[in-house]
């Protein structure tokens, strides 16, 4: 089952210095428990601008019901 969240991310790679703030819905595959951490959504979004999981910094994220 999969889960939604809406995310608030920050964007840390050179490119996108001065706009660098971004807001969005990530899916994950399952939702995540209150042990996970948000490294998961993380690497979606870092998946999705082509870039490293470490260039992403992840500000707030709720899950969508």
């Amino acid at each position: 089952m999969s889960a939604k969240y809406y995310t608030q991310f920050i964007l840390t790679d050179a490119q996108y210095h001065g706009g660098n703030e971004f807001s969005g819905v990530v899916e994950l595959s399952q939702p995540m428990d209150k042990q996970s951490d948000s490294k998961d959504i993380e690497a979606v979004l870092a998946r999705n601008f082509d870039l490293q999981r470490s260039a992403v910094k992840l500000v707030s994220w709720s899950r969508l019901h």
